[in-house]
């Protein structure tokens, strides 16, 4: 009987456990999940891609004997209604690519499913994301050889105006607002440079690779890379249908082009602060309550999108960090990080381009701050260097100078003092003046590299020849992704 009545007990507790499992079951089943593994929403961004790519797909099976030419064009062309119908249109999937499947069998029937014949989701969103994120590659370059016409237009109509500049932001050497903007355009050309190196390996086809492991039917991964304009496959399937590499080195240099712009950015608010330029309205706002106040409020938000693109670096690299080999879901997590990167940064590319080329800069007033702080201290050393004094004795003489004054008899009375001889032994009144004037002292750094004027002229005229190249590479990409996609409108054509 205690058995039994042990055995009534635990029964009854069985009934209102079951009761509660079958709550909490209803509760948590279906919805939350779905939603929360679903990237239909997300995956509107390579709706496009998407489509593109199962049209080389179906192209290629068609080729390959592996669908019928007639269900090859079936598909084909309900891919066609996809399109139009639109994203928004789609019905509910877990992502764009189930989503649009889906479509196509409803609009012909089971036969639609054979579009997915001889691949994997895990290749196929691969693909998408790269034959997508080329494309903004692109925008990015474009972005950034704008801003470097920009700096160089600039610096061909500054040549000769002086300006002063800075170490630790206190007063250094003179210089112009031609050297000034050729050293953000030289260092640009280095992040042109890093994004259409990433376009080179995003430009690269997964598709064929299947889950990971290949597939038994005859493909030909080439043809569909040509189709889609990649420049080639990823050979091995397994790297190919896993590795995020390519959104790594893609928004690392977008990351790189962010610090670039940061920095730019930082120079111009403090410039306008001191009125070494002026802002465009265009690239200003007022105060809500201080109507005297001109604020450089886009550079400041481009000063920021350092924080966000560095943000999505870091945010990639830690999602990927210790993934096994081959898909993981975690993947979904990591695509958005260079969606928002490339976007911030190309965004925030052209404001900074428009803000250089609207603003003004007053040559008078950075020609009156340029020998602040006896920033041509260094041109005098140099000076006495040259006719004949140790380095660090005339350094010590200038030093001495900048106690009493920026002057020819401040630097006469630190020379009598250091060597009991006087300042004309090592160089005349004249030479002294002209090193101490804002305009000869740039001047007379000639020097490659220099901010002299005809060095700086030089400088700007290779600086347009590579821009010239990097802008014509730009074209060329542009040019053969839209060959690619007309090559591949006309297969189709000739299937649906």
């Amino acid at each position: 009987m205690v058995g039994d009545g042990e055995g009534g007990s635990s029964s009854g507790s069985r009934t209102a456990s079951g009761d509660s499992d079958v709550v909490r079951r209803e509760r948590f089943s279906g919805g939350p999940a779905r939603e929360f593994l679903s990237s239909l929403a997300a995956d509107e961004r390579i709706f496009d891609a998407d489509l593109a790519v199962d049209r080389a797909h179906v192209v290629m099976l068609a080729e390959r004997g592996i669908v019928a030419n007639d269900e090859a064009g079936d598909i084909l062309t309900a891919l066609d209604i996809v399109e139009v119908a639109g994203h928004d249109d789609l019905p509910n999937g877990e992502d764009v690519h189930a989503a649009i499947e889906t479509a196509v069998i409803e609009e012909i029937g089971p036969v639609g499913g054979k579009m997915h014949t001889a691949r994997s989701r895990n290749d196929e969103v691969a693909t998408c994301i790269r034959y997508r994120l080329r494309e903004d590659l692109l925008d990015a370059v474009e972005a950034t050889v704008t801003l470097r016409e920009a700096l160089l237009d600039v610096a061909a109509e500054h040549t000769e105006t002086v300006m002063p500049g800075f170490t630790h932001l206190q007063p250094a050497q003179p210089t112009t607002v031609a050297h000034w903007c050729c050293s953000y355009a030289q260092a640009l050309a280095r992040d042109t440079a890093r994004l259409l190196d990433a376009y080179e390996r995003v430009n690269r086809s997964p598709l064929g690779a299947a889950a990971f492991a290949g597939t038994t039917f005859d493909v030909d991964r080439e043809r569909v890379a040509a189709l889609l304009g990649f420049d080639g496959v990823l050979e091995n399937a397994m790297d190919a249908s896993a590795t995020r590499d390519f959104l790594v080195e893609s928004v690392s240099a977008l990351a790189t082009l962010s610090t670039t712009l940061s920095g730019l950015a930082e120079d111009l608010v403090v410039f306008a602060n001191k009125g070494y330029v002026a802002l465009s309205d265009d690239y200003s706002s007022t105060s809500s309550i201080m109507p005297q106040k001109v604020n450089p409020d886009t550079l400041e938000l481009v000063r920021a999108t350092a924080g966000d693109a560095s943000a999505g670096l870091n945010g990639l690299l830690t999602t990927l960090k210790g993934l096994p080999r081959a898909y993981n879901r975690d993947l979904q997590r990591a695509t958005p990080h260079a969606w928002e990167a490339v976007d911030a940064v190309t965004h925030a590319t052209d404001v900074a381009a428009g803000a250089v080329a609207t603003a003004d800069w007053p040559e008078e007033v950075l020609e009156d701050a340029a020998s602040e702080g006896f920033s041509t201290a260094t041109g005098v050393a140099d000076l006495l260097a040259a006719g004949g004094l140790p380095f660090r004795t005339a350094h010590e003489i200038v030093a001495k100078a900048s106690e009493s004054g920026a002057d020819y008899d401040a630097v006469a009375a630190a020379a009598e003092e250091v060597l009991d001889d006087p300042l004309s032994t090592y160089a005349s009144r004249e030479a002294v003046e002209a090193a101490l004037d804002p305009v000869e002292n740039v001047a007379s750094r000639d020097s490659l590299g220099g901010p002299a004027p005809e060095a700086v002229a030089a400088h700007v005229e290779r600086a347009g020849t590579e821009l010239a190249e990097d802008a014509a590479a730009l074209e060329a990409r542009r040019e053969a992704l839209a060959t690619a996609n007309a090559a591949l409108r006309e297969e189709v054509n000739g299937y649906a």
